[in-house]
């Protein structure tokens, strides 16, 4: 079972011409969303709070995603997404604030959570600066209990996060720049930050920028991943897609290059629409043999251990 953590969800309005609904969103909430379509069991964990929280609670209830959650006294962030000629655009209403109670008791149901499942993935921002410890908490106990930590986050606690290495952590590049006043434009740079996380004790580093080319290391060897060519709609959620990708590979037991290019193939699929990790395994598969990886540097070494007669 896979535990999905969103410590900063959202609810969207989506205006369509005449049509408004409603969407549960957060980057967590995303990637649990796209895991159920891939058949893979998962458990969503977030605060809510108001009458936007309630609102997500039975979203959430209607999408058949399991969840718990946290009440918390303010509500929950809001955003009204416009949708013209197949384009978005979006405005966001300021972050809610958590206090320190309720992040303690977010902190202590985390662990029972994490002890039960194979592989926690904390996504997305943090709604205040009470919670930007819940992220590196959550590391450690994945670590105590010998579990898969996976991070996908920015912001100023990004720093921290990285500090309590991982297993896995994706960076958004731009996400990435911003969080830690680096320059990621050239492919040294690129690389070089990917040594810079291994150095930190993580395993797998996926750093990605939108159409352009993502880069990835495993352990110390790189990789640079050429995605199709598409009449993107949206990339929002994306990023998700593709995390939901790696955890599905990992779920199945698969080998690096074949998960990486679900992943890609994924947020391929989730860009050509303007709904958030609502694709299909067909819909992946579709990208796969145009999703091309490089080994940049030093190869693996692969050891024939078939036997001999």
């Amino acid at each position: 079972m896979i535990l999905t953590v969103t410590t900063n969800p959202l609810l969207e309005k989506r205006i369509n011409g005449d049509v408004e609904y409603y969407k549960a969103g957060g980057k967590g909430i995303n990637v649990s969303r796209q895991l159920n379509l891939l058949g893979i069991k998962n458990l969503a964990y977030t605060f809510l709070g108001g009458n936007n929280g309630k609102i997500i609670r039975q979203i959430l209830k209607d999408e058949k995603i399991d969840f718990k959650h946290i009440p918390v006294k303010t509500e929950t962030r809001s955003a009204v997404l416009t949708i013209n000629d197949n384009k978005i655009s979006t405005h966001f209403n300021p972050n809610n604030e958590v206090n320190e109670l309720e992040v303690d008791e977010f902190k202590s149901k985390l662990e029972k959570m994490i002890y039960n499942c194979s592989a926690v993935i904390f996504s997305g921002s943090v709604p205040s600066k009470q919670a930007e410890d819940i992220i590196p908490f959550g590391i450690e106990l994945a670590h105590k209990h010998d579990k898969i930590s996976i991070v996908d986050t920015y912001g100023s606690h990004l720093k921290n996060c990285i500090n309590a290495a991982p297993t896995i952590i994706h960076n958004n590049k731009n996400e990435a720049e911003t969080s830690l006043e680096i320059n990621l434009d050239s492919e040294k740079d690129k690389l070089d930050y990917l040594d810079f996380l291994y150095s930190k004790g993580i395993k797998l580093s996926f750093l990605t920028d939108g159409a352009n080319p993502a880069y990835a290391s495993k352990f110390d060897f790189h990789y640079k991943i050429e995605n199709p060519k598409i009449e993107e709609v949206d990339s929002t959620g994306s990023g998700d897609a593709f995390m939901a990708g790696i955890i599905y590979g990992l779920e199945k037991s698969m080998v690096f290059d074949e998960f990486v290019k679900i992943a890609s193939a994924l947020g391929a699929a989730n860009a050509l629409k303007l709904s958030s990790c609502e694709n299909t395994i067909e819909e992946m598969t579709c990208f796969l043999n145009s999703i091309k990886l490089f080994t940049l540097g030093k190869k693996m070494k692969i050891i024939n251990d078939s036997p001999t007669i």
